[in-house]
């Protein structure tokens, strides 16, 4: 078997071609949120804020889908390094089989639960109704999400990202062209309204999840995918998935709780502020991905590097690969602030129509402005956090990364932004952002200091291949 690229590409190299397909096919995907709001907006603001209200509940699905192909992603990356290809393939499988089940589970729960938990949030009808009808589309036909996922998973899992980035992409690309047709009836199509904005979603990850797994089965030679192996699980396999996966997935699920918590928070502020403050919040939800995304990618992309190396003995080359993602993903995040600091205007515009409704606009400008400066002070900070956490995942200690989370988001966001709240001011809440992400910086600094010290470097550097 010929070396794998993980193991001899330079490692600069190395990170760039690994991360940048999937930087650029994250980029689409903050792209295609964007656009998605910013249709929905031209309904009204009502259905701008409607869809914020279910995003708590597609974190959730993202948080299960995504934290699940961590687990994959770790154990099939390690079993290649140890050249272990039934262990690989084995991980494979039953990430398939586990994206199945993820798939019915929502289907459940968006049959039974898309009302009540849009209501929890909201007393208004209108926006009640918009968002239950947005939430139940998405989460009953989430097989497209959890198998795209998946599947692109084991295409990054494997070094194939620029072929993971062709799978996000063509959903991505799918989604933006069936957006306006959709909500806005064009091209003969029905006007479906909200409701045209999650049809266009779940159609753009089902043909993505169908590229994906048509790249694995003709691209991905690392492992090997069998009907017969995904519908026998193995109770093993899963449980060392799952000992990775599910710290990643509550992780990734306290961002929901921490969404929800924070739009009742916004909300108690009164219908009208309230709903404009939680519209405030969507808009800057959806245009901080444009940044976050990118280093998520890269993230993503350092992680199999590192898990590789690590079972492959390579230290110097875990060095080097932590330090120079970390230098790419504050550059990033710095352009970010930025960004928010000079156009805040020009953003917001994106999620207001002056010309339709010159009150909405002038109440989101009002808000919006100095909330997006202030909240994205904190974005250099996430991006150390971000990147530190990346060996907590990569060398199966994931559970500091979900302390880290609880103590971000639960223990120092929510309670700030209530505090706050507390003073009348709105404006004061989104000062709760930074104060969670310096908290976060503490908990990361001791925590990475402690995994790097104890695992990497007593670990004895090998040249072999």
């Amino acid at each position: 078997m010929p070396d794998n690229k993980m193991g001899v590409m330079p490692v600069k190299k190395l990170i760039v071609s690994m991360s940048l397909p999937m930087m650029v096919s994250m980029l689409v995907q903050a792209l295609y949120n964007v656009v998605d709001s910013i249709f929905v907006a031209r309904l009204s603001m009502d259905a701008l804020t409607a869809v914020t209200l279910a995003f708590p509940m597609q974190n959730l699905m993202i948080a299960l889908g995504a934290g699940t192909g961590v687990g994959v992603n770790a154990l099939l990356s390690r079993s290649l390094g140890e050249k272990k290809q039934d262990r690989a393939d084995a991980a494979a499988c039953n990430g398939v089989f586990l994206a199945g089940c993820s798939a019915v589970l929502f289907f459940l729960i968006g049959a039974v639960a898309s009302g009540p938990f849009i209501r929890t949030q909201t007393a208004d009808a209108q926006i009640a109704a918009y968002g239950t009808t947005y939430l139940s589309i998405v989460a009953m036909c989430s097989v497209g999400l959890f198998f795209q996922v998946m599947l692109e998973r084991l295409l990054q899992s494997t070094g194939r990202t620029f072929y993971s980035m062709i799978s996000q992409m063509t959903g991505a690309i799918i989604n933006i062209i069936l957006d306006p047709v959709m909500i806005f009836g064009l091209l003969g199509c029905p006007a479906f309204g909200v409701a045209g904005a999650a049809y266009a979603t779940v159609i753009g990850q089902c043909v993505a999840a169908v590229t994906g797994l048509f790249l694995n089965l003709r691209k991905n030679d690392d492992v090997h995918l069998r009907m017969a192996h995904i519908l026998r699980p193995d109770k093993e396999v899963i449980g060392q998935i799952f000992f990775v996966g599910v710290p990643s997935i509550l992780m990734m699920s306290i961002g929901s709780l921490m969404t929800y918590l924070l739009n009742r928070i916004l909300g108690s502020f009164g219908a009208v502020t309230g709903a404009v403050a939680i519209a405030v919040f969507g808009a800057y939800f959806k245009l901080q991905s444009f940044f976050f995304m990118p280093v998520f990618g890269l993230n993503n992309g350092l992680i199999p590097v590192l898990a590789f190396n690590y079972g492959a003995r390579k230290k110097e080359r875990m060095k080097e690969a932590l330090t120079f993602s970390l230098m790419l993903a504050i550059a990033v995040m710095a352009t970010g602030t930025v960004v928010m600091e000079l156009f805040p205007a020009g953003l917001l515009s994106l999620f207001a129509d002056e010309g339709t409704n010159p009150d909405n606009y002038r109440a989101m400008m009002e808000m919006g402005i100095p909330a997006l400066r202030r909240i994205a002070i904190h974005f250099p900070i996430a991006a150390l956090c971000i990147i530190m956490g990346s060996i907590f995942q990569a060398l199966s200690k994931s559970y500091y990364s979900l302390v880290i989370s609880i103590m971000r988001q639960l223990v120092a966001l929510i309670p700030a932004a209530y505090l706050l709240a507390r003073t009348g001011d709105v404006g004061n809440v989104w000062w709760a952002f930074l104060i969670a992400e310096t908290v976060s910086l503490v908990f990361s600094l001791v925590f990475f200091r402690r995994v790097y010290k104890t695992t990497v470097e007593v670990m004895p550097d090998s040249v072999s291949t």
